[in-house]
């Protein structure tokens, strides 16, 4: 049974490493900030599919006109994003995520329009996969763009390059493909990594919330004005150095000013490293990893 009629796979996925890097082996795109999806697309069909197989084909019904596009029955992966002031934001095309009444989201698709970035392409009347990538890019660049359909360029061998200008203008990150790649459903490959453009600061163990299989749910603060404002949670194992000083750590009051769960409260001031991809507009940090504590 083909990708096209059993779409019960999820797409591949990307390892990540922390530094960019040049090689003549890979080619290199910019790393949107968006939603994760697979168009499946043809004269009669039309469907939507997130990384993790949840159809979200009506909340994006601007998308229909990729339809005037492509005739053949077709699969493309890529990524749904909202153009803010300063590039994709993830914010509003989250927001989009989430609405339920079909009035909003006929507003929104008007009056906020999300764009489909297609970087793959892995069906076209039969699969594409067992190509490399290069051979795939060749036949994604043969359907044409409109207003909500745009093909992710590829730049060749010079991955810092890239990377420090994405920096310049705060996008998410970059991508490296090996140019030889085939394309590997419901695998996470070597093949294909991803290199965010994360921020890295200390901030103060103010609490921790057990959970299973050894790990703690690290409450994360920053000290303004002497009071100490949460800004995260942030997982740690076992294995950190610093895991049982934390947890042997005497309970005390909560310090934070702006969270109230349940939750084991500490005072001893541990400070810890934490790198994190952004700061919301509440002052959280969005996908933050402890580095040391």
């Amino acid at each position: 049974m083909s990708i096209w009629t059993n779409r019960n796979w999820q797409p591949m996925l990307l390892k990540e490493i922390d530094k960019p890097f040049d090689s003549k082996e890979y080619l290199f795109e910019i790393k949107y900030d968006g939603i994760r999806a697979c168009i499946f697309v043809s004269n009669n069909t039309f469907e939507i599919k997130t990384r993790n197989n949840h159809t979200i084909t009506h909340l994006f019904p601007e998308l229909i006109k990729i339809k005037k596009l492509i005739k053949k029955d077709t699969i493309i992966d890529g990524e749904i994003i909202i153009m803010g002031k300063n590039g994709p934001s993830f914010k509003e095309v989250s927001k989009r995520m989430h609405l339920k009444n079909r009035k909003t989201i006929e507003f929104e698709s008007i009056n906020n329009p999300v764009i489909f970035v297609g970087f793959d392409i892995l069906y076209q009347n039969k699969e594409l996969t067992n190509l490399n990538i290069l051979e795939r890019k060749k036949i994604l660049d043969k359907i044409k763009e409109n207003d909500v359909f745009i093909k992710s360029k590829i730049y060749l061998y010079d991955g810092i390059k890239l990377f420090n200008t994405i920096k310049k203008h705060n996008l998410e990150g970059i991508v490296a493909k090996k140019i030889d790649s085939d394309y590997q459903i419901n695998t996470r490959s070597n093949n294909w990594i991803k290199i965010k453009n994360n921020k890295e600061e200390i901030f103060i163990v103010g609490g921790y919330i057990n959970k299973k299989n050894n790990y703690i749910s690290v409450l994360l603060g920053e000290i303004k004005n002497n009071k100490l404002y949460y800004v995260g949670n942030a997982s740690m194992t076992k294995k950190n150095k610093n895991y049982n000083k934390i947890i042997n750590s005497k309970i005390s009051k909560n310090a934070f000013i702006n969270y109230n769960k349940d939750a084991n409260y500490i005072n001893t001031r541990i400070k810890c490293k934490v790198k994190y991809l952004e700061r919301t507009d509440n002052n959280h940090l969005r996908q933050p990893i402890i580095k040391d504590v």
